[in-house]
């Protein structure tokens, strides 16, 4: 049977799944000429001082406070969740190692990433639909500027630029936080506290983190910059535009947050191979045990 003879409604599913393909196809399509064209005026004409310096005071200082907090909280709630499971082996003092690594590598960046793509990052969706909707972006057409370079360049350079230094506001202050709570109120000793976690925790573990953070503030603001530019007609567009931005901005940050862990963590066994996962699992597990105890 031809599929111009197949009923309606067994086409259905085969048209919606053409249409879901085609029409992600064309958003990656979209979204990547719109991130060439900021790399081109990126490397053309940087924006100037007076234009930038805004940018970076609405992304930077004013994000400051959700971060603090968000970060305050993470480092303790960690050692909430991991005090009863260490106790339990007779190891508290090595909570500072798992709690300051666990923000480090990896709670750290993605949550802090996930808090500015909800402030920063919808802010901005709903500040260029706005623009859109009201012609102002049309406007500046006219009047001879490219919206790119005058609108979107120095949001994208503030959330390039500050969202890791951002992450790391996070880490230090979910590190205090996690040690004050450990320390002051579950009443573990302080100088092992300390002693363990900076056995654990090195150079690498704090790149890693930061590099990744480099990468989901390039996406936070790409994502919402299009999202704005592409806002549909009316306040309900200007709405949609906002969600769209921090969802996608989320989803995308957990995808690149595996593929770069991967990737970080080859270059970690390439660089120094005697630390390999495969060495762990030769090891017996009595020697491993007493190890860790």
């Amino acid at each position: 049977m031809s599929t111009a003879t197949l009923p309606n409604e067994r086409l259905g599913p085969i048209r919606t799944l053409g249409k879901t393909t085609l029409a992600v196809v064309e958003a990656v399509g979209d979204v990547t000429i719109f991130f060439t064209k900021i790399l081109y005026w990126m490397s053309s004409r940087l924006p100037k001082p007076r234009v930038l310096l805004p940018s970076l005071y609405q992304t930077g200082v004013l994000s400051l406070p959700v971060v603090i907090v968000t970060g305050g909280f993470i480092g303790m709630v960690l050692a909430v969740q991991t005090y009863d499971q260490f106790r339990l082996m007779h190891m508290e003092t090595r909570l500072g190692a798992v709690i300051n690594i666990s923000l480090v590598k990896e709670l750290g960046p993605v949550l802090a990433a996930t808090m500015l793509a909800g402030r920063v990052g919808s802010a901005i969706a709903a500040e260029l639909g706005t623009m859109r909707v009201t012609e102002q972006i049309d406007a500046l057409w006219a009047m001879g500027a490219n919206p790119v370079n005058y609108l979107v360049v120095p949001r994208f350079l503030a959330c390039f630029l500050l969202i890791p230094l951002l992450t790391i506001v996070a880490d230090a202050t979910g590190i205090l936080g996690g040690w004050f709570f450990s320390s002051y109120v579950l009443g573990i000793n302080s100088h092992h506290y300390w002693l363990h976690a900076i056995d654990y925790v090195g150079p690498y573990d704090l790149f890693a983190g930061t590099f990744k953070s480099t990468f989901f503030g390039a996406a936070i603001a790409v994502i919402a910059c299009h999202r704005g530019f592409n806002c549909s007609a009316g306040a309900e567009g200007v709405g949609r535009a906002a969600t769209e931005a921090f969802v996608f901005s989320f989803v995308l940050i957990l995808a690149l947050d595996f593929a770069l862990g991967a990737f970080l963590q080859a270059l970690y066994y390439t660089l120094w191979p005697s630390y390999g996962g495969g060495m762990v699992l030769q090891t017996d597990p009595s020697t491993l045990i007493a190890h860790l105890a």
